[in-house]
């Protein structure tokens, strides 16, 4: 069973940045998709970003595009999400998500992910 635990979360002001890490364990992780969701209340869970198992593939929704960047270290079974010029619409409960089809075809999808962390509180204020 993989373990998902995201960290790094926290009270930012606008304009800031954080970076969240997600530790991964009991699962082999480099063959991973990794993705980034996040739900603001009530708000249904939206896609925020997606890396490859070989991190040579990354794709973002529209809104953090430039802002935000994705990134893994399979030595470390981590995955990251650097979050730049944050904005209060940034707020949410942001989760790492991992797919273990090794694929990469329709990771902006939540239904894809396998297995889901606990997610952790990002607030921005204006």
């Amino acid at each position: 069973q993989v373990q998902l635990v995201e960290s790094g979360g926290g009270l930012v002001q606008a304009g800031g940045s954080l970076r969240l890490s997600c530790a991964a364990s009991g699962g082999i992780f480099s063959i991973y998709v990794m993705g980034w969701f996040r739900q603001a209340p009530g708000k249904e869970r939206e896609f925020v970003a997606a890396i490859s198992w070989s991190g040579a593939n990354t794709v973002y929704e529209d809104s953090v595009k430039g802002r935000f960047t994705i990134s893994r270290d399979n030595a470390k079974n981590t995955v990251y999400l650097q979050m730049n010029s944050l904005k209060p619409e940034d707020t949410a409960v942001y989760y790492c998500a991992a797919d273990r089809r090794n694929k990469w075809t329709g990771v902006a999808g939540a239904e894809v992910y396998d297995y889901w962390g606990q997610g952790t509180q990002v607030t921005v204020s204006s």
